[in-house]
């Protein structure tokens, strides 16, 4: 949570603490949303309540759409942009429609309440050449003789960049694989996506060659007996936190010589990115990353000049 989020839920009056904890239950067990998504829209709505509280309220009964209103116009005057205005737009019609459905309110208050269009950034995007020097890096052994922990952190690293560009996955989905969810044969994950929704995505050669080598070299290195069937494993043994692995992206990009700083949401969208160059239709890319609406893939990945050079070259009769 923000800075001074817990000091204000706090302070909140008890049936408005009450309403609170309903909800966020609701996200966790119900939703099962991820909890940063859940620290997110708990934080947005304890602002809510606090302003909710500051024109005499003390009930979710007093919110109403007034007090939604006035609550992100002063989001606004203290500087909130259209994005920060949306998702906390977003976070209030979650809870007042939590609100209506549990029977604490008459009416959903926030069905009316509108929000400036968020603005949807791309990440950066590496070059095909860039992403290859990236993966390449990654694979190199230390110069000397490797102690076989250093190895096995080495093939592990390798695979974590390589399976995150092989799959386009997320790098929660990621490190979230059990040994038993690769299917080395027919060179398949089975990804356990947002909102709990399964999904099969393909990898290819290099990742099947590096996935092989941590699983023979690396894995029984740092596997203990508390590691259950955690495909990635932290240098305790445990199952490799997402944190951890962002920073193997990190690492494995600076050390490709010109190679822009990206993290593991850049190389998902390279992975698109480079998909649709090579001519897959967004349908399948929608498929591959696990997005529920067409809509959502379309935002996330674009089609360089280049390929609609090709395109237009190809299918128009006067080109």
């Amino acid at each position: 949570m923000a800075t001074g989020t817990a000091e204000l839920r706090a302070a909140l009056p008890p049936a408005l603490a009450e309403s609170l904890d309903s909800w966020e239950e609701h996200l966790r067990l119900q939703r099962d949303l991820s909890p940063h998504t859940v620290r997110g829209y708990v934080g947005d709505v304890v602002s809510l309540l606090d302003h909710l509280v500051r024109r005499s309220g003390t009930t979710v009964a007093a919110l109403d759409l007034a007090a939604l209103r006035s609550w992100l116009a002063q989001g606004r005057a203290k500087g909130d942009g259209r994005s920060t205005t949306a998702r906390r737009a977003a976070s209030a019609r979650s809870f007042t429609a939590h609100l209506r459905r549990t029977g604490q309110l008459a009416e959903d208050v926030g069905l009316r309440l509108s929000s400036p269009r968020a603005h949807r950034t791309l990440p950066g995007v590496l070059g095909a050449d860039q992403a290859r020097a990236v993966l390449e890096q990654a694979a190199q052994p230390a110069a000397g003789e490797e102690a076989p922990a250093d190895t096995a952190l080495r093939l592990r690293n390798a695979l974590v960049v390589e399976l995150l560009y092989a799959s386009g996955i997320r790098v929660g989905e990621l490190v979230g694989l059990d040994v038993d969810d690769v299917d080395r044969g027919r060179r398949l994950l089975r990804v356990l996506g947002k909102g709990r929704k399964e999904r099969s995505v393909p990898f290819g050669a290099p990742a099947a060659a590096a996935l092989e080598d941590w699983l023979v070299r690396g894995r029984p290195v740092l596997a203990t007996g508390s590691s259950g069937p955690a495909l990635l494993l932290g240098t305790r043994g445990g199952r490799l936190d997402p944190r951890e692995a962002r920073r193997v992206v990190h690492a494995a990009v600076a050390a490709a010589p010109g190679v822009p700083d990206i993290g593991p949401h850049g190389f998902r969208h390279s992975a698109a990115t480079h998909v649709l160059e090579g001519g897959a239709d967004l349908r399948s890319v929608q498929e591959l990353l696990g997005h529920a609406s067409l809509a959502t893939t379309q935002v996330y990945t674009h089609v360089t000049v280049e390929r609609l050079r090709a395109v237009h070259a190809q299918a128009h009769p006067r080109a």
